[in-house]
């Protein structure tokens, strides 16, 4: 993010941020971690868009169908982490 003319430093990196995107849009952050993707998100075009995607999927999701589980949510949350994390390439694992 520029300001003043200045480029400002985000603390978390992509990957970070892309593990915990899911917890950051359901509000279950502290204040510390919260505000660094934040930040991260203000200034990364590529996570940015990520988050937007999370959004429309989770709004979408929301209109469409009464509220999940907590175990199909549980699920889905481990897939995703699994996805960032590198592990969900192979479709046979």
């Amino acid at each position: 993010m520029r300001l003043l003319g200045r480029f400002r430093r985000t603390t978390t990196d992509c990957r970070a941020v892309g593990r915990r995107l899911q917890s950051y849009l359901d509000g279950e952050l502290d204040d510390r971690r919260r505000d660094d993707i934040a930040a991260h998100l203000e200034a990364c075009r590529d996570c940015g868009l990520e988050l937007t995607t999370y959004r429309a999927v989770k709004e979408s999701l929301a209109r469409e169908r009464p509220p999940a589980a907590v175990d199909v949510l549980d699920r889905l949350r481990s897939f995703g982490e699994q996805l960032t994390a590198g592990e969900g390439d192979d479709p046979h694992v």
